[in-house]
């Protein structure tokens, strides 16, 4: 018969020296275990993409099971963005807002056709991706997006927030690549 402490899996540590009694690994390593394991999603849905995030948050998917639990209405608390819908170009300065106002390091998450490419509505008043306002770390494709996928692209944030340097935001490369979308 199995237990419960049987069916816990123990993350990877990371690579560092070991010995009796001490560990010793990079500080880099250390901050982006702990970061990929306690994002604060700040959801921005509009429509229907925003339904299967609602699916996603629920006792059948558990989002929380990623360390994503904790959804933060308040962009000075969250660190990760999903934009979930259709973004009117009326929203755009309002998204574009939300995502200036969060603290660093932020990621973007674009869930959806419709917030990755404008979906089915090329129109003058849809805005074409939201990647022409913000920069976005990953795309999640489906219109809508199954949950699967919304946790996919969860967990590809996740890779990328645990591999980054510490010293990324405050490169040359960075900075340039935030003042192309106008954001200092």
């Amino acid at each position: 018969m199995s237990t419960v402490a049987d069916n816990i899996n123990v993350g990877q540590k990371p690579e560092g020296l070991e010995g009796t009694g001490f560990f010793a690994t990079r500080l880099e390593q250390v901050v982006g275990l702990a970061r990929k394991n306690s994002i604060w999603p700040l959801p921005f849905a509009t429509s229907c993409c925003g339904i299967e995030f609602m699916a996603t948050m629920g006792a059948h998917y558990d989002l929380a099971r990623f360390g994503s639990e904790r959804l933060s209405f308040s962009p000075r608390q969250a660190d990760l963005l999903m934009v979930m819908g259709t973004i009117a170009k009326k929203m755009g300065p309002v998204l574009k807002q939300v995502y200036e106002q969060m603290a660093e390091p932020r990621w973007v998450l674009s869930v959806g056709a419709c917030a990755s490419s404008g979906g089915i509505f090329d129109t003058y008043s849809v805005l074409q991706g939201i990647d022409r306002i913000i920069p976005v770390d990953v795309y999640v494709p489906g219109c809508p997006p199954r949950p699967e996928q919304i946790i996919d692209g969860v967990m590809k944030i996740q890779a990328l927030v645990e591999s980054e340097s510490l010293r990324r935001r405050d490169s040359k490369e960075y900075k340039a690549m935030l003042n192309t979308y106008g954001i200092e």
